[in-house]
């Protein structure tokens, strides 16, 4: 089964600015990656903090850059902090020096789902508001989840495309983040219920971390292919993993034999495109969710929506959106990208 591109994101997504893929950060740091001064929710100083899983990763860097440009758009001020490594408790003094300062909006990407949750809770009490997009905590320690598409569309997308690249049958491994990442853990739980149903022959051999570090991935896609000799694909719902394994299949003997797919950008993934070694692969729009997420953050702190289901917002270019059950709100489906589309985009 052969998955068509979703034709409505199209135009949105072409008309995002190339991403500067570097880590962005704005206002007076405190030395501890904090910004001084907070929201109000009467309309004055929108601020929103954004704090990603880790620093230094490609995907997020492009997230942070639509949340910056829509902060820009609002007349808000911007800051990125972070730790270097994606561990369950590393964003908990970011999540505390934050609440001290006051800022108007936390936007945190969970590496945990209850690891960060007291602190969040307390931001919360201190009138900070709180927004996780990306990979979400227990909904009762945020006022808004942003999901960067459905949990079933992205499971689906994913086991769609290797049991089409396979031909529907055989062993294959999934290298996801860290083993506590809650949207990693969500889609393989999908995938897994979705291979067993629609694609009895797939047989999920193996789930392996690679803790979103490059060296990591990239050593246990070898580990995969070496423990297992009739693999005949990878799905990796990990942009930095997507792209380690592809740069461990470049150059193995498993180039053209094991398929891999997954989730990555097309400016970390068009080399391995052209080269053969990946045919296809999904993501939603990284700097659209950032984007979508500062918008949704300044919402919030200018009273203009509560997080209750039903309330609606307006997110610049990307146009209106509805909090949904458990004060979600959803960016939209996957979209593919392959040889015939990948020289369209620039992110």
């Amino acid at each position: 089964m052969r998955i068509k591109n979703r034709v409505s994101s199209l135009a949105a997504i072409t008309a995002a600015t190339a991403l500067a893929l570097a880590a962005c950060s704005g206002g007076s740091d405190d030395g501890n990656g904090g910004e001084e001064g907070g929201g109000s929710g009467d309309g004055g100083d929108v601020s929103v903090t954004f704090l990603p899983k880790n620093l230094g990763n490609p995907y997020f860097d492009a997230s942070s850059e639509g949340g910056e440009n829509a902060l820009e758009e609002i007349g808000g001020t911007f800051a990125e902090v972070g730790p270097s490594e994606a561990t369950p408790d590393a964003q908990v003094s970011y999540i505390n020096t934050l609440t001290q300062q006051q800022v108007g909006a936390i936007a945190v990407s969970a590496n945990d789902p209850t690891a960060i949750c007291d602190a969040l809770v307390e931001a919360k009490d201190a009138g900070v508001k709180v927004v996780t997009f990306d990979s979400d905590t227990n909904s009762e320690c945020r006022d808004l989840f942003i999901n960067q598409a459905d949990a079933d569309g992205i499971a689906r997308a994913q086991i769609d495309l290797i049991a089409d690249q396979i031909g529907g049958s055989g062993e294959i491994a999934i290298l996801s983040a860290a083993a506590n990442a809650t949207n990693q853990n969500t889609w393989i739980e999908k995938m897994e219920e979705y291979a067993a149903d629609e694609y009895p022959d797939l047989d999920i051999v193996e789930i392996a971390y690679g803790d979103d570090e490059d060296q990591m991935s990239f050593d246990k896609t070898a580990a995969l292919l070496q423990s297992h000799s009739d693999l005949k694909g990878i799905v990796s719902p990990t942009t930095v993993g997507m792209a380690a394994a592809a740069r461990y299949l470049s150059t193995s003997e498993y180039k053209g034999e094991v398929y891999l797919t997954g989730l990555g950008t097309p400016n970390q993934l068009r080399e391995y495109i052209e080269d053969g070694t990946v045919e296809a692969f999904a993501l939603w729009n990284p700097e659209e969710l950032g984007y979508l997420t500062a918008y949704a953050s300044a919402a919030l702190i200018n009273g203009e929506i509560t997080g209750e289901e039903g309330d609606t917002f307006t997110a610049g270019d990307l146009g209106e959106y509805t909090v949904q059950e458990d004060s979600v709100v959803v960016l939209g489906d996957p979209y593919v990208f392959d040889a015939d589309n990948i020289d369209e985009f620039d992110f």
